[in-house]
């Protein structure tokens, strides 16, 4: 049983007077910023999104003052202003970030006002996705764990996100790894106008968890300087001592709309907004302060008068900031990869003994492993003593690295990629590499985490990417059919921020999963399992093999058709030309582009020149599918040199079928490609 009792090391009458006047200096000085926010807006100068704080005065102070930046790691929402503050971000910082300058802090001004962070001191940038940064708070408190830091992560958010599926997930995977995370809900009693009784059915939300082992729940006023203080203090040594998740429930009010897009006079009556009013807890502060006679009305009204000044100077000071330029739109997109000054095209002809293609992953996941010892990988079903996956594509890594680098997750796609994304914060070194879900079309419930980490280099103006590898078994062929057997690369990249590779044979698969955990930002690995053991895919693989990513390879000189493919139907299109050259003598070059994000144009045009004739093949759906992209490129870049139509092949407008039958007629087939081929060239 934990004791959930609270030392009351805080007080008004035991608390230092040069304490007391510090935090009425922050608490006066923010309010003062928060009720000018809605000033901006009205003269058009921007902060045109602004949760107020006001209500929630303790606890946010409190948050911020157990914060050691540097250290800890905090992860604020949109409604935390006076948390930032208490962190040490300064009120100029502030308004920078809400009237969107680009030297605002948090994001140069690429992001929504109210959202404030300074990734260089641990305060980490949020997004508006409401309570998704639990799971990065737990991600980076495993860190913390494992490289022995006696530091917390903070996950501070509204009561309201906790009906989020993902919150849920963060905090049983804090409990169940036994990490260092302080979860507060600062809870007000509304989701923007939902009542907390439409959200859930305990009156207090943390008490949902009340059934979790090895978490500690601690409830406190959260309109109270000293009860805020006090278990945010005891909430640390807790985390910090114990190495165990804290709730803290933090009961506040909030004293206007939830934000200067809302109108709380359309749900909440009089008496409930007189009611919260007389609960201010700023003014229920400066009431102790006189009362006990720790300060005196003038001292206090002198504080006041500084904050006002202190306003007009930051006021004066952000408005001569600049603003973001328009120029400045592609930088921060991704980062630069890695470069490879033996292999810079990724191409090699050395000979020797053939890999299959899931053993030259193999190979690499374990030479990185070993090159890297920051390098953790962990997903579903793939850390279990003999057993790496369902595949086994990373058999024998944990008998060789141990459990605390190589790991199972729970079954949470969710999970799998957030804590990814937050694990890679802690330092610049460590690489990631998940299983993002055992199939690839099981991923989709980690898709709000796969786009938040899209947009975290943008985002943060270039402060912060997580350096992640997120591996996926893509494809069909393999009679899996629903859930099994669909290809999803098509969707993912319409989403900008991430590297999408696609490889075809073993040394491709082995050079792109170097270069793609040695290189900094996000890639995402398809990996054809139906060639993971074909003889079909097998090559010689160079122990030190870098492919770069945006660099396609020509595997098939001809010069009457250009047939550009990637992953399983590279094969396919392969058998294809041979076909039709022993039939016909006509030579078709075939392009596997190996790499989607970012794409090799350029060779598939210099092809096309040559050629006058284009035939893209892919295993997703035509409609919809990627090689859409590629066309329409050729049509503007190429068209003066086309002797006929671009045509395409793909997967037809349905979902995979398992039953062999329905497979067959669903996927791209040879004879398919074949005739399509021979259409073009008769054209």
């Amino acid at each position: 049983m934990i004791d959930n009792t609270v030392p009351k090391k805080y007080s008004i009458k035991n608390t230092p007077k040069e304490t007391l006047e510090k935090w009425y200096e922050l608490m006066t000085l923010g309010r003062a910023i928060d009720n000018k926010a809605p000033n901006y807006l009205k003269q058009a100068i921007g902060w045109s999104y602004h949760a107020p704080y006001a209500g929630h005065d303790g606890i946010q102070l409190a948050i911020g003052q157990v914060f050691e930046k540097n250290k800890d790691h905090i992860f604020p929402y949109y409604r935390d202003m006076l948390t930032a503050m208490s962190c040490g971000m300064t009120a100029e910082e502030v308004v920078l970030n809400g009237i969107s300058r680009a030297t605002d802090p948090s994001s140069g001004g690429r992001h929504m006002s109210n959202h404030l962070g300074k990734p260089e001191w641990n305060i980490h940038t949020g997004s508006s996705v409401t309570g998704n940064h639990a799971l990065h708070a737990v991600g980076v408190a495993r860190a913390i764990k494992y490289y022995g830091e006696k530091a917390v992560a903070i996950s501070s958010q509204g009561e309201s996100s906790v009906s989020e599926g993902y919150v849920y997930e963060a905090i049983n995977g804090a409990s169940n790894e036994k990490l260092p995370v302080i979860f507060v809900f600062q809870d007000n009693g509304y989701g923007i106008s939902v009542p907390k009784k439409d959200q859930t059915a305990n009156r207090k939300v943390a008490n949902n968890f009340s059934g979790f082992k090895n978490l500690r729940i601690i409830h406190c006023n959260g309109k109270d300087v000293f009860d805020s203080m006090n278990a945010m203090t005891e909430a640390k040594r807790f985390a910090t001592e114990e190495n165990n998740p804290v709730i803290v429930q933090a009961n506040c009010v909030r004293m206007q709309s939830h934000s200067n897009s809302d109108d709380h006079l359309l749900y909440r009556s009089e008496a409930e907004r007189n009611y919260v009013q007389e609960y201010d807890p700023l003014a229920k502060f400066r009431r102790l302060l006189l009362r006990y006679n720790r300060f005196t009305e003038e001292e206090l009204q002198a504080i006041e008068t500084n904050a006002k000044t202190e306003l007009k100077r930051v006021h004066k000071a952000a408005m001569a900031a600049p603003e973001p330029s328009p120029e400045s739109i592609y930088d921060f997109v991704i980062p630069e990869p890695v470069g490879s000054e033996k292999y810079p095209k990724g191409l090699h002809n050395q000979e020797g003994e053939k890999k299959k293609l899931i053993t030259a992953l193999n190979d690499t996941l374990k030479a990185e492993f070993r090159y890297n010892p920051d390098t953790f990988i962990w997903g579903q079903d793939m850390a279990n003593k003999d057993k790496g996956g369902i595949f086994n594509v990373s058999k024998g890594l944990q008998q060789e690295f141990g459990p605390d680098r190589v790991f199972n997750a729970p079954i949470a796609e969710d999970f799998i990629m957030g804590t990814a994304n937050g694990m890679s914060r802690f330092n610049e070194k460590i690489r990631i590499v998940v299983e993002g879900a055992e199939f690839a079309d099981y991923f989709w419930p980690a898709m709000e985490q796969y786009i938040e980490s899209s947009h975290e280099y943008w985002r943060t103006n270039g402060k912060f990417t997580p350096n992640a590898t997120i591996r996926l078994a893509s494809g069909g062929y393999i009679g899996g059919g629903l859930y099994h057997s669909q290809n999803i690369e098509g969707a993912l990249a319409s989403i900008p921020g991430v590297r999408i590779v696609y490889p075809s044979f073993a040394d491709d698969a082995a050079g792109l999963l170097r270069t793609s955990i040695r290189s900094r930002g996000l890639t995402m690995f398809m990996e054809p399992k139906a060639l993971y053991q074909d003889p079909k895919a097998a090559t010689v693989v160079p122990d030190d093999f870098e492919v770069p990513f945006g660099k396609a390879r020509i595997r098939r000189e001809g010069k009457d058709l250009t047939i550009v493919t990637y992953g399983n139907t590279t094969h396919m299109c392969i058998e294809t030309a041979n076909k039709i050259a022993s039939e016909t003598g006509l030579e078709i070059e075939v392009i596997d582009l190996r790499s989607l994000i970012p794409l090799d144009m350029e060779t598939v045009i210099n092809s096309v020149k040559k050629t006058s004739k284009a035939l893209i093949v892919h295993e997703d759906k035509v409609f919809g599918g990627f090689g859409g992209e590629v066309a329409s490129v050729i049509m503007e870049e190429a068209f003066e040199y086309l002797d006929g139509p671009v045509h395409r092949v793909g997967s037809t407008f349905t979902p995979v079928g398992f039953h062999k039958n329905l497979e067959k007629a669903i996927l791209p087939q040879t004879d398919k490609i074949i005739e399509a081929a021979k259409n073009i060239l008769n054209y």
